[in-house]
């Protein structure tokens, strides 16, 4: 489904616009364009009051001074293999041996190309890389030794290669110093490379222009992994050249206007011009207007931007700023007060000393400031996600140590839910089920490269529509522009953005993240905004930042963690948690450890990073208070799932629906919104976040959500559980489930249910070894880690959820929202096209 489509000017972004409509086309693209688009789809909203999206009003044709269409001379990064002998690439800078000819500049030097242990035959005849996949996960390398310092963004992966037989090229890349190729292979087999394309076998050759589906900088791709085929037992291939293209010289190609593009991995809707353009406005403004925005280049050398108000006939500057540091954000407010209420036209314009010089307007908007009524609906709404946190590792929940100190303090002045289950136990999943309200079998979102379609309405999109500052601090790939989680973001910290400033193992964001968000909040204290803050910290690598990795761990048993570590990637089977250091009990006794020292210290680490993630929410609510929003705010915590430490024979997460991995902290915090001291036990379900954060906000929760306000459960008298109070609430059996994540082959493979009814929480495990059974009983009170099973004393039960599980599956997935790829069926090859490049199809 594609919505809200409006023909203006021409667009070329990598992906959707950040609120998931798209805004325009290009020159007018045809009546079958526009049918497609609104065929089915409902009438997109007005933004609120007061809120003016440049990127929305942007035209092509109120564009003047454009430079001539003479594209810059860019440097290439390519591979071919039709140059010099291997002593002419040796004396360039390649070693002698199977590889790339060197070539003259602008063309970076690089190492020669090697195969794995699954290649074969690997030479160069008649300039062409050939040999033989001996099966579908035979990986071909090669590292770059130049141009790492680029901070561009990697726009495409070309190659020019044909493949006997084969349905697909998976393509990865790394940042480390160093590959295990063997390592890199046995990977393969569980997380096939993000990179991804459809081949056609065949003689001819073919070319293959594939665009990453989560972002990567030049800087990180030094070693460049490529699975030319999946046949198995194999199959021969042969590459005539393989380039990388960077956005700069994508950017050359094609005229100014609206795309998704980021600086260090922060991503903005952004307009994209080019010196001395200037895109003229015609808007007007609110009561208390101010222009917000970000500015920023891709291009060395200085560049100033330009924002002009022209009333009554004649020109006001209000923003002349120059940006000499590329690839960095520099946000501005611009106060319009002297223009409050007027029709105006608005120009934005950049100069550079060298004409085509591109310049990056982040997110511009004309925003309302506001005056905050008593009673009224919050201005600051921030859903933070605490990811692989286990309920039972809090304070709040009867923990013996003091992970959660914050977390109590909002649970005792908010409200605090006993019983939250999540739908799903791994991040790829669960995520966008908070942020649409629906189950992964509607949603669809369940395999690493699945994104959620765009005709889900997301939490961001209705606070977007509403008039709301939207931001997104997104930890991993998982919760960004890979899932189309950037869907209703006005800007997106990537995950990739904390790299270097993320604790010792880079999986600590709480620090970074708060950093930057106090920052943004002190610029917008006076405008309605949501935030989504996705800390990391509890995920694997436990290390956690100084001083917490020694409040409960001893800092002599740090040597020998990380030494077991190392010796269980020799031991555990799956090549996934072997990197991880994840291992069952067989395999830590089969590497002559110890199982309880392993898995205390592990914990150990766990909760110091708790605990670190706590003190940075408390750093949060502190900034809140100074900026005098604390009374005009609302805050909902949740974990997206838990964390095994062998409950059930394994560590990680994502495996089951065991109550380790599915029962995780809620807590709603909002003075003079939430009452203190409301402790909820009715079960309920992380869908019914969504709906009940919009109905605090005075909201439409979309007519699809599958969850439901949490509003009457807390609406009983202070320090009273507040279960069954107040209308409105319509009890519901809770349901969570696992879906299988790729070929039969993958370890840990099953596909279960679970759903929580009346007491009892039922499993059915319906792709499974043969040592399981099919339905598991479990008391839902009693045994919330699903130790002891008693199916069998209790059949009548397990006959009567069993006939629940049947029905769930049956209206999910009837209520399945359809792949953005049906939405186009009709369209011409040129539509097809102009929708690829804009993310909507891949």
């Amino acid at each position: 489904m594609v919505r809200g489509l409006v023909v203006r000017g021409r667009l070329y972004a990598a992906r959707p616009p950040a609120h998931g409509r798209i805004p325009a086309l290009g020159a007018v693209v045809g009546a079958a364009v526009l049918a497609a688009a609104s065929a089915g789809c409902r009438r997109t909203p007005e933004p609120g009051p007061g809120t003016i999206r440049l990127v929305e009003k942007f035209d092509l044709k109120k564009v003047e001074g454009s430079p001539s269409a003479k594209a810059p001379n860019i440097p290439r990064t390519e591979w071919r293999f039709d140059g010099a002998a291997p002593a002419a690439r040796a004396a360039a800078g390649a070693p002698a041996g199977p590889g790339p000819a060197a070539k003259p500049a602008p063309f970076a030097a690089t190492r020669g190309w090697e195969g794995g242990p699954g290649i074969g035959g690997l030479a160069i005849r008649g300039g062409l890389l050939v040999g033989r996949a001996k099966d579908g996960h035979g990986v071909l390398h090669i590292e770059r030794t130049s141009g790492l310092e680029n901070a561009d963004q990697l726009q495409a992966i070309e190659i020019r290669m044909r493949v006997s037989a084969g349905a697909n090229l998976h393509i990865v890349t790394r940042p480390t110093p160093t590959v295990d190729l063997k390592a890199e292979e046995a990977l393969s087999r569980v997380l096939p490379g993000a990179i991804t394309t459809p081949v056609i076998a065949g003689p001819e050759m073919q070319t293959y222009t594939v665009t990453p589906p989560a972002p990567v900088t030049g800087a990180r791709v030094r070693h460049l992994l490529i699975r030319p085929t999946d046949a198995d037992p194999g199959a021969d291939f042969a590459i005539e050249s393989v380039r990388l293209v960077f956005r700069r010289e994508h950017l050359a190609s094609v005229p100014s206007g609206l795309s998704w593009q980021g600086l260090r991995d922060v991503f903005r809707e952004t307009l994209v011009m080019r010196s001395p353009e200037t895109a003229r406005f015609e808007l007007t403004l609110p009561s208390r207007p101010v222009l917000d925005l970000a500015l920023g280049t891709p291009e060395d050398g200085p560049v100033t931007f330009h924002a002009k108000v022209q009333r009554d006939g004649k020109d006001v500057a209000v923003l002349d700023h120059t940006v000499t540091t590329a690839y960095r954000w520099e946000p501005r407010l611009v106060d319009l007060a002297e223009f409050a209420g007027k029709t105006v036209t608005l120009s934005l314009s950049a100069t550079a000393e060298k004409p085509g010089t591109i310049a990056f307007w982040g997110a511009p908007a004309v925003r309302q400031r506001v005056t905050q009524q008593a009673g009224g609906p919050p201005q600051t709404v921030i859903l933070i996600q605490g990811d692989t946190l286990r309920k039972d590792h809090l304070e709040l929940y009867g923990y013996e140590r003091a992970t959660g100190p914050t977390l109590k303090r909002l649970a005792e002045n908010g409200a605090f839910f006993d019983n939250a289950i999540t739908q799903t136990s791994w991040t790829k999943a669960a995520t966008p089920s908070v942020h649409t309200a629906l189950y992964p079998s509607t949603h669809g979102v369940h395999q690493i490269p699945d994104r959620l379609p765009s005709s889900a309405t997301t939490i961001a999109e209705v606070y977007r529509e509403a008039g709301y500052a939207t931001v997104s601090f997104s930890a991993v790939a998982f919760t960004g522009a890979f899932t189309n989680l950037h869907q209703g973001f006005e800007t997106v910290h990537e995950g990739e953005s904390t790299a270097g400033r993320a604790g010792p193992k880079g999986a600590k964001t709480a620090r970074e993240f708060t950093d930057r968000l106090v920052e943004w909040l002190d610029g917008h204290r006076d405008i309605p905004v949501f935030v989504y803050l996705h800390f990391f910290d509890p995920h694997p690598p436990y290390e956690p930042n100084r001083p917490y990795d020694t409040l409960w761990a001893d800092p002599k048993g740090r040597e020998e963690y990380l030494r077991e570590q190392e010796a269980l990637k020799k031991v555990v089977a799956d090549a996934f948690l072997a990197q991880r250091g994840m291992a069952t009990p067989d395999e830590l006794i089969k590497a002559g450890l110890d199982p309880a020292w392993f898995l205390q210290y592990s914990k150990d680490w766990y909760d110091g990073s708790i605990r670190g993630m706590d003190d940075e929410i408390a750093r949060l609510v502190e900034r809140l208070r100074g900026l005098g929003l604390e009374d005009r705010s609302v805050i909902a915590f949740y974990a997206d799932h838990g964390e095994e430490f062998h409950e059930h024979g394994r560590m990680w997460h994502g495996q089951s629906v065991y109550g380790e991995l599915i029962r995780v902290p809620l807590i709603l915090w909002g003075p003079g919104r939430i009452p203190k001291g409301s402790r909820i036990e009715e079960p309920v379900e992380l869908i019914d976040v969504m709906p009940t954060l919009l109905e605090l906000s005075g909201l439409r929760v979309p007519k699809e959500a599958q969850g439901q306000s949490l509003r009457p459960l807390f609406a009983g008298p202070p320090g009273k559980s507040a279960a069954g109070a107040g209308g409105g609430w319509a009890k519901r059996p809770v349901i969570a489930e696992r879906q299988p994540l790729g070929r039969d082959d993958y370890p840990n493979n099953g596909e279960m249910y679970a759903i929580m009814d009346g007491g009892w929480k039922l499993i059915q495990n319906v792709k499974r070894p043969p040592d399981k059974p099919e339905f598991e009983l479990f008391d839902f009170y009693k045994d919330p880690l699903d130790q002891k099973d008693v199916a069998a004393e209790h059949p009548d039960v397990v006959a009567r959820l069993a006939k629940g599980l049947d029905g769930f599956r049956k209206m999910a997935v009837a209520a399945r929202l359809k792949p953005d790829s049906e939405s186009t069926k009709g369209m011409t090859k040129e539509q097809l096209e102009q929708l690829r490049s804009l993310g909507y199809v891949k």
